[in-house]
């Protein structure tokens, strides 16, 4: 298997060697484990699993939260001839079909998902008719309420292995402490002898800090970035109103300099983060939305304009410089008057007693089974988003609430051809049941919308099945298929 590992290393990645500690991970996902990766930031923790898939029967599902990540990996993979795909927010109709289709003929390697994938019924639908080799999940510390980045759809993940029958599991991450891995090894059911840690030494990194007031930190930084050496650069900052003002005053000064941050649109961000990856000195302003998952190996400098939000975040920031193992300076401009912008971070984020009150009463007031809307829940209990999400999740985790597939209120088609052109297409009972289900629809100026509780109860038959006549109609591009108004079921 050694001679095999090697072997496809060499010509589809055109290494000569493994870099420490993937030569026991791969090998225990190859025996039939599932294994833990905790590597530094640049450490190869993709090539983790991006090797195994091609030497695994299945499908590697890799679960990761950043798109930027999946864009760029499956960029290069294309380069190696490694057929990848990714299912996310961005994709259109048409790309959308035509990765599912080669989900389901086998074609594809590696498919790429975001968490939140998961909520989607006719994602996990689909899952359910696919071999699963590798179930990867990428920034796995996102998984313990004492991670830096800790996200409730992670929690779930687990038992999404499990549920889809994955033979093997691999968490990755590169700022795992004691107490969260060991949360990762539990969740997950990883043997402690299948989790390998490389350390986070980096000797090529130089790291200081510069105590400054809030009137001189904008000449600090444009001091520092003028007696550096020339290269790529990231400078991070907290608001995305300071990225924008920031990046703008540093290109008045002559350097070349471009805004990233969430608030952004996607087209934007995507051609700031292609513009970084071709260029030698560019230098991004930006939020915490920048830099998971960009590979970039020549990074020369990463300034903290703002403080970080924790010791992890620090860690894993700083982690994007010198990649390629050059001299990298890391420069933190420590500001007191931070403290307060994060602090409101905090407590913006903690919601009132009374409010858990309210939410609680409300949701076990509603019966044996119910459905819900979390942005309405959000609105009218005024508990944020996540917040929320974390209360529901923990509800479920400790007994309190068993949820079941989310689903879309509100599903709707447009016909690319004719109902007549379509039907002809089918013979016998599909046929029918086809001609009742279009009659189920009603039809608005363009599209038809389908009440999809209301038409499995009329056709006696299932969601689950009107929900398969739809994805394969739009797979076969003879309806457009567009859906809205998530509810989650409990």
């Amino acid at each position: 298997m050694i001679d095999k590992i090697q072997a496809t290393l060499q010509e589809h990645f055109g290494f000569d060697q493994l870099l420490p500690g993937q030569q026991q991970v791969i090998q225990h996902l190859l025996d039939g484990h599932s294994a833990a990766a905790i590597f530094p930031t640049g450490g190869g923790k993709s090539l983790c699993y991006q090797l195994p898939a091609l030497l695994l029967p299945g499908i590697t599902l890799v679960i990761s939260p950043l798109i930027a990540l999946m864009k760029d990996q499956i960029d290069a993979l294309a380069k190696r001839g490694i057929n990848a795909s990714r299912l996310d927010s961005s994709l259109g109709p048409e790309e959308y079909r035509a990765v599912m289709a080669q989900l389901r003929n086998g074609s594809l390697r590696l498919l790429y998902v975001a968490p939140e994938r998961f909520n989607n019924e006719r994602f996990r639908e689909s899952l359910r008719q696919v071999p699963i080799s590798l179930f990867a999940v990428d920034e796995a510390h996102c998984i313990s309420e004492w991670g830096h980045n800790f996200r409730p759809d992670y929690l779930k993940l687990a038992g999404f292995a499990r549920e889809y029958g994955a033979d093997r599991v691999l968490a990755l991450t590169a700022t795992a402490t004691p107490r969260v891995l060991e949360d990762i090894c539990r969740l997950f059911k990883i043997a402690p002898e299948c989790a390998t840690s490389t350390g986070f030494y980096r000797p090529n990194l130089v790291l200081d800090m510069t105590v400054v007031d809030e009137t001189e930190r904008d000449q600090a930084l444009v001091a520092a970035i003028r007696d550096n050496p020339p290269g790529p650069a990231i400078v991070y900052v907290t608001l995305q109103r300071t990225a924008t003002a920031l990046a703008q005053m540093l290109a008045d000064t002559g350097h070349p300099a471009r805004a990233y941050h969430a608030g952004m649109k996607s087209d934007d961000r995507s051609r700031v983060q292609e513009w970084f990856m071709a260029s030698d000195n560019a230098i991004v302003v930006a939020t915490i939305a920048f830099g998971m998952g960009v590979d970039k190996s020549n990074i020369r400098a990463v300034y903290h304009y703002n403080l970080p939000k924790s010791l992890e975040n620090y860690s894993q920031e700083i982690g994007r410089a010198g990649r390629d193992g050059g001299s990298s300076i890391c420069r933190m401009l420590v500001c007191p008057s931070d403290l307060n912008i994060l602090e409101n971070f905090i407590y913006g984020d903690t919601p009132d007693e009374s409010a858990l009150h309210s939410l609680l009463a409300e949701l076990f007031s509603l019966g044996t089974a119910f459905d819900v809307s979390l942005d309405k829940l959000s609105l009218e209990h005024d508990i944020r988003p996540l917040v929320l999400r974390t209360v529901l999740t923990y509800l479920e985790l400790d007994g309190y609430l068993l949820s079941s597939t989310p689903f879309y209120a509100d599903y709707q088609f447009k016909p690319l051809l004719s109902s007549k052109e379509i039907l002809s297409r089918f013979e016998g009972e599909r046929r029918e049941f086809l001609a009742r289900l279009f009659r189920q629809a009603v039809k608005a100026r363009t599209w038809f919308r389908l009440d999809l509780a209301q038409a499995a109860a009329t056709l006696k038959t299932t969601r689950e099945r009107l929900i398969r006549a739809l994805d394969w109609l739009g797979e076969q591009q003879l309806l457009e298929v567009k859906v809205a108004g998530i509810r989650y079921r409990y």
